[in-house]
């Protein structure tokens, strides 16, 4: 499955918060896009990602615009 998570217009802690929620949610194997205009979102999504063991499968930007896809690989802590 995949999903897109647009938390455009928030900043940190909110981006991670609403992004582990929604790992949790998901199964493994599951996709989520974060789409975030925060500056130190790109950054602080990587950290988390690897801190908790998910993947992170892609990074692109548009303007100031990221978008991070994180892989759920194991369940969360």
């Amino acid at each position: 499955m995949e999903k897109e998570l647009d938390l455009r217009g928030f900043y940190c802690p909110v981006p991670i918060i609403k992004t582990k929620i929604e790992i949790d949610k998901a199964c493994e194997g599951d996709l989520i896009t974060i789409i975030a205009d925060d500056p130190a979102a790109e950054e602080d999504l990587k950290r988390w990602a690897t801190r908790v063991g998910q993947e992170v499968v892609k990074i692109t930007r548009s303007g100031r615009d990221v978008f991070v896809t994180i892989k759920k690989t194991k369940q969360s802590l």
